[in-house]
């Protein structure tokens, strides 16, 4: 691997790691809630059970296998999605709505895509 592209796969990971604020466990928890099952654009059916797993529920499993994944063993796709990820927390927390968000749609989208916004950081 290039020198460059290994900086960038560096780049790339230091930026997941400050928008990804849940741990594995979390994420894993937090998937399997109705709050995360209820918001978000469905896949038109393709899920699994058939119902339309939302863009986000299927971007928060594949955070959660990143999360397990060594340094290392990240593949050319696992760097592509973490980017997305970086991407959509970045746009979504410029939309911010006012008030308190605790309960609400704008959280449990970011929270599909691993990010609480009421959490500072990652325990690692």
């Amino acid at each position: 691997m290039a020198e460059n592209d290994e900086t960038e796969r560096d780049d790339v990971r230091k930026e997941f790691d400050e928008a990804v604020t849940m741990t594995a466990g979390e994420l894993e928890d937090w998937l399997d809630t109705d709050e995360s099952t209820s918001v978000g654009q469905k896949d038109g059916g393709q899920g699994k059970d058939g119902g339309g797993e939302s863009v986000g529920h299927h971007s928060g499993r594949r955070i959660v296998e990143i999360l397990h994944t060594k340094k290392a063993d990240l593949t050319d796709d696992d760097v592509a999605h973490m980017k997305k990820v970086v991407g959509y927390v970045h746009r979504h927390l410029a939309q911010r709505p006012d008030g308190d968000v605790t309960d609400t749609p704008w959280r449990w989208s970011l929270m599909n895509w691993g990010h609480d916004p009421l959490k500072k950081n990652r325990k690692k």
